[in-house]
């Protein structure tokens, strides 16, 4: 059973003090409602709290764990309110979720921000789209980023960029008339998202030959985001990736973009819960923000 706050309080300055009329006089109450509040503490307990002898008392062993209870709660609520007055943009928890293309990115600048700001902790979970919403109402995240707005009523969502689905090959195919044969020919470079932005990309440019993702040839698979660039790098198939995805590679100086006909930007936009974000909140956002301005 959960201690009554009021009367733990009571009963902690009278322990201070160490004199009922004294503990009244501070506590702006009367003597026998400090007396009222220490018999219902001490029924809660089961136990009697204090040792009287005349105008004096001695603690009883339980009261003694009570009393320290009392100075511990006291003291964590101290801490408590001296938190939320400071505020201190770079102390404290951030939970971030995103696409793992968008994470390349936004990770290296996080790190930047822990070195120069020691009592702050960053958490960046790349997640699908429907996970990083989901998190984000749960309160398991702080921040999103998703490619749409959520037009949900708990959550506020500003757009903070664009960022084009490209069509990525080797640099050795740079100036070549890409065809979906081609294509077909070379073999996909396949990952958890590449079916979405096949039947949207490819759909979209090649719609007379396209008759849908899973009728693409595969050539290779992978789940980790930043491996995916690689086998393309090294001229092995190719793969359909948002920007950051290819930005974030190390060796994006082997990759093309090639210039498709029809071009497709997904918006960005930055997602949080409707309450006042903390300051560190608030500076994490706009290291998203920043990342966000690179892809346009």
């Amino acid at each position: 059973m959960m201690l009554n706050a009021t009367w733990l309080e009571t009963f902690t300055t009278l322990c201070e003090i160490g004199h009922f009329t004294r503990a009244a006089e501070r506590l702006n109450m009367t003597q026998p409602g400090v007396s009222q509040q220490l018999r219902k503490l001490e029924a809660q307990v089961g136990q009697p709290l204090i040792a009287q002898d005349g105008k004096r008392f001695t603690l009883t062993p339980a009261g003694e764990a009570v009393f320290a209870l009392g100075r511990s709660r006291r003291a964590e609520e101290q801490r408590l309110r001296e938190n939320i007055a400071r505020d201190d943009p770079d102390a404290g928890l951030v939970r971030v979720a995103c696409s793992g293309s968008f994470a390349l990115l936004l990770y290296p600048r996080v790190l930047d921000r822990l070195t120069e700001a020691p009592a702050l902790s960053v958490q960046v979970e790349a997640a699908p789209q429907r996970s990083v919403e989901q998190g984000v109402l749960d309160g398991r995240f702080d921040l999103g980023v998703l490619g749409r707005d959520p037009d949900h009523p708990r959550l506020n969502a500003t757009r903070i960029g664009t960022e084009e689905l490209c069509l990525v090959l080797p640099l050795g195919a740079k100036g070549t008339n890409v065809t979906f044969d081609d294509l077909q020919s070379r073999g996909l470079v396949a990952h958890p998202d590449v079916d979405a932005y096949a039947n949207d990309l490819l759909a979209l440019n090649f719609p007379d030959q396209f008759v849908g993702a899973d009728r693409l040839r595969t050539r290779t698979r992978i789940n980790q985001i930043g491996q995916i660039p690689e086998p393309v790098a090294r001229g092995i198939g190719y793969t359909l990736l948002p920007r950051s995805g290819i930005e974030g590679f190390a060796q994006n100086d082997s990759l093309w973009i090639a210039p498709l006909p029809e071009r497709r930007h997904h918006a960005l936009w930055l997602v949080s819960r409707r309450a006042p974000p903390s300051a560190r909140v608030r500076r994490i956002a706009n290291l998203c923000r920043e990342v966000a301005e690179r892809l346009r």
